[in-house]
């Protein structure tokens, strides 16, 4: 007798976005606070987005892409505002301060925060889904409680509006006429990161001092990883998924930005933190299996929702 196994192509590239927002999310905040050594906050992040999105809509348009239409710009405004200025630009201006680590266990709130505007929406989380926030939030809270970590006011500050305007857009930009694919992507991009320039010469930020080239390289990590490959698949798990699977990346990014910071940065790791890793791990697979009963894994208001297109294959992209 004969079995064969088949994986749905949608399957797979859900999977492969959730690890790309996962790991190489969990990376970023390593190479935000290198790049700091160099560049100011939202001039970094302004030039790292402008960047990304101007070369990224250009390969798309010579693909034959459309260009977005006037409303879709409007919405890519309002996306790329929330989500680049209000939720990157407050993580970039709290890492001044604020340890890696501790602003990736800031940022595991949007999770919550998503449910709670998703709901806005008529689109509350299953029960199971309640019980996975909660058990990623407790062991967010445990990696905290008597650990190395400490935030300064302003920083804290910074961290709780990104996490607010980072769920917001996110919850926000799936009931908003955006250009579809990884124009979506780049015209958020394009967007954001003109806001976050405008916000760099409002503050009159300082011009880029480089006395190595760790900054620039840590910039452009950001640019092709952390933008290219890790922000496109986090607009294409908006539209797949539901909220609590897509933003789900939230619990696990605290556990690869420490590691990172153990190995890379000096930072030491207290029992409790470790203590915490699988309990975070443990809330990413009660929120990943109540989707289990939800064909694609896609809940009632994403299967209303203009679907994007599969991802272009690897070989293809810039």
């Amino acid at each position: 007798m004969r079995v064969s196994f088949s994986f749905g192509k949608g399957v797979v590239s859900v999977l492969l976005a959730l690890l790309a927002v996962y790991v190489i999310w969990g990376s970023t905040y390593l190479a935000i606070r290198i790049a700091l050594e160099g560049f100011p906050p939202f001039l970094m992040a302004g030039v790292r987005f402008v960047i990304a999105g101007a070369i990224l809509a250009a390969f798309l348009r010579a693909r034959g892409v459309p260009w977005p239409t006037r409303r879709q710009w409007g919405s890519a405004t309002i996306v790329g505002g929330l989500l680049l200025l209000g939720g990157n630009g407050g993580v970039v201006f709290a890492e001044q301060s604020v340890a890696s680590g501790l602003a990736a266990l800031g940022v595991a709130t949007v999770a919550l925060w998503s449910a709670v505007f998703a709901g806005l929406w008529g689109h509350w989380p299953r029960r199971l889904e309640w019980v996975g926030l909660g058990l990623g939030f407790a062991g967010v809270a445990l990696l905290n409680l008597g650990g190395n970590l400490r935030a300064s006011p302003a920083g804290s500050a910074a961290l709780a509006v990104a996490t607010i305007c980072w769920a917001f857009g996110s919850m926000w930009s799936r009931h908003l006429d955006l250009p579809h694919g990884l124009m979506a992507s780049a015209a958020e991009m394009l967007a954001g990161g003109a806001l976050l320039l405008a916000a760099s010469a409002a503050v009159r930020e300082h011009a880029p001092a480089l006395h190595s080239a760790r900054p620039a390289w840590a910039l452009a990590y950001l640019i092709v990883f952390g933008s290219w490959v890790g922000f496109s698949a986090y607009v294409y798990l908006l539209r797949r998924v539901r909220p609590a699977v897509a933003t789900s990346y939230a619990y696990v990014n605290p556990v690869i930005a420490i590691l990172l910071g153990l190995g890379l940065g000096g930072e030491r790791i207290a029992a409790n933190e470790w203590a915490a890793m699988p309990v975070i791990l443990a809330g990413v697979a009660l929120v990943a299996l109540s989707q289990g009963g939800d064909r694609n894994g896609r809940g009632d208001k994403a299967a209303r929702a203009p679907a994007l297109p599969e991802p272009e294959p690897v070989s293809e992209r810039p």
